[in-house]
């Protein structure tokens, strides 16, 4: 069994000087319950694979899975990394299991998926920081779903470009990787990541041919002059695709929120970003990394096709 731990970063969270910060209406949601919900749960438990929408315990699971749709979470729930501001648990993983590729794959033809997404924990445990494992199941969604789009969101794969270049040799329709937050708040928020790897790994993706993604939290106390510096370096890598969304703390252990932003302000940070070259920005307090990331990814190829015509 992988053994989990409750990191010393989570455990400094309570200690921290902070005031509690109400949530504010418009971050409240239902989870609705439906049968097609519920469907898509069975499948999943039948199969035994686990998407990130419950382990990081995502606003939004309820709408995607009574859309039909999920994104899912492969090497594991257990995390070699303990981030601050994320619920999945930290700790040492399993090893792999070679059929997850093909589970995963049959699942996404039950579900008939147009997009399908894919992400992990991070494994600093394995050589390729599980690279091979991603494009295995790149190859089987291709294999049985010609005709869905793939999108991969990828951990920094510890700045490993020979790593990199596995996963982009098995051509995901998407290469997806979040920097999360502002460079300044890396050491608070993310302090085994460097913000110079995750930048290299979206500009060297961008510069083999492509689209790229990343997402950005806020409200993790980054000043608008940070974030906007962020969202014009993004854009100067030619990134295609962002997510902007509220950060929301899964517990008193964790980074704490240091404000909640005003959905119109998100409005604002999605015109910047597009203004600023980025080709879709989709920006909102309950906006997550994969929430209705077929849409954006048509919308992206739309423009495409409009510049080139």
């Amino acid at each position: 069994m992988p053994r989990r731990t409750r990191s010393a970063h989570r455990e400094n969270a309570k200690e921290e000087t902070q005031v509690s910060i109400s949530k504010p209406r418009w971050m409240k949601r239902n989870l609705p319950v439906t049968p097609e919900g519920k469907e898509v749960r069975n499948l999943l438990s039948s199969l035994h694979l686990n998407t990130v929408c419950r382990e990081a315990n995502c606003p939004n699971r309820g709408q995607c899975f009574s859309e039909g749709t999920a994104t899912f979470l492969i090497m594991g729930d257990v995390c070699t990394r303990d981030c601050r501001f994320c619920n999945i648990a930290g700790g040492t993983p399993r090893e792999l299991e070679d059929s997850e590729p093909r589970r995963v794959a049959e699942a996404s033809a039950k579900m008939n998926l147009k997009h399908v997404v894919i992400t992990s924990v991070t494994r600093d445990d394995l050589p390729d920081g599980g690279a091979s494992h991603f494009a295995a199941t790149i190859d089987l969604i291709h294999e049985k779903l010609p005709e869905a789009t793939v999108e991969v969101l990828i951990p920094d794969l510890m700045g490993n470009e020979d790593a990199l270049e596995i996963v982009l040799n098995s051509k995901p329709d998407v290469l997806n990787h979040n920097v999360e937050t502002v460079p300044e708040l890396y050491s608070a928020v993310r302090p085994k990541a460097v913000y110079a790897s995750s930048m290299r790994i979206l500009e060297l993706s961008k510069n083999r041919g492509f689209i790229t993604k990343s997402g950005l939290m806020v409200g993790l106390g980054e000043t608008d002059e940070q974030f906007n510096r962020t969202i014009a370096e993004l854009a100067g890598i030619g990134l295609d695709i962002l997510t902007i969304g509220q950060y929301s703390a899964p517990s008193e252990r964790h980074y704490p929120v240091k404000a909640y932003i005003h959905p119109d302000r998100f409005e604002e940070m999605a015109e910047f970003g597009e203004n600023a070259g980025i080709g879709k920005v989709v920006a909102g307090p309950l906006v997550r990394s994969s929430f209705r990331a077929g849409i954006a990814l048509k919308d992206v190829l739309a423009k495409h096709q409009t510049k080139s015509a």
